[in-house]
């Protein structure tokens, strides 16, 4: 395991602090995710009020690639980003460490249970690569972005979709009571509470947008890209290998 550097966001260092780090958490999100994968897309569903699909089917088509171009979908869950790669017109490949999301999968691409840090594709190999709500679930960024431009031909794309905090004061203050207060009740009705507990507090984990364009740039990716979706509740970030 790679050595955890300091989390520096404008969450709150309480928060922060009270997040697991290193192995621990690596133990925390596999566990997580084998419980809540049975209802997963409902909760994702009633939570964004069905903005997540309209989310996956922009980041989709933002990597602007040919039909029949292979992607890989990783920490791909249930599926639902590789469904809306094959309804685009693409071959998607999932990826995930968790067997419980794995089971739950829903869709006709291939998955493979493996960890996005040491994939077994070759070098240069696929077209492109998505991973929706994943990178805070990361120990580090950089080993992960190293390995997505490794596996990505030159000319290929990556499109990275997660949550984030709105730039606006109101909508943040109102987004902070729905993440941080509904969400976790939303989703102990449906699902599991203290995962949706613990979910909102994740985002902590994520760098400022200029710290990703920074991680993305140093990863080797060009004409990097960033978009706040919904009123920056949620952000894409894309890139290409040179």
């Amino acid at each position: 395991m790679t050595p955890v550097k300091p989390i520096r966001s404008s969450r709150g260092p309480a928060v922060e602090r009270a997040l697991p780090r290193g192995s621990e958490k690596v133990t925390t999100v596999d566990a997580m995710f084998d419980r809540i994968a049975p209802r997963y897309d409902l909760v994702n569903r009633v939570m964004t009020f069905g903005l997540d699909v309209r989310w996956r089917r922009r980041t989709v088509r933002s990597l602007a690639l040919p039909a029949g171009s292979r992607v890989l979908d990783l920490a791909c869950g249930t599926g639902d980003l590789s469904r809306e790669l094959l309804r685009q017109g693409l071959v998607a490949v999932g990826v995930d460490r968790s067997a419980g999301m794995l089971a739950a999968h829903r869709g006709r691409s291939p998955v493979v249970r493996g960890d996005a840090l040491e994939l077994g594709v070759r070098t240069g190999s696929v077209d492109g690569l998505v991973c929706g709500f994943a990178l805070r679930n990361f120990v580090e960024l950089e080993p992960f972005l190293a390995e997505a431009h490794r596996v990505v031909r030159p000319g290929g794309r990556i499109a990275l979709l997660e949550v984030d905090v709105p730039g606006n004061r109101l909508v943040r203050a109102g987004h902070r009571v729905y993440f941080q207060r509904v969400v976790p009740i939303v989703g102990g009705l449906l699902s599991d509470r203290s995962a949706y507990r613990y979910l909102p507090k994740s985002a902590a984990y994520l760098p400022p947008r200029a710290r990703l364009i920074e991680l993305l740039g140093r990863a080797g990716f060009t004409m990097v890209e960033h978009r706040p979706l919904s009123g920056g509740i949620a952000q894409l970030l894309t890139g290409s290998r040179p």
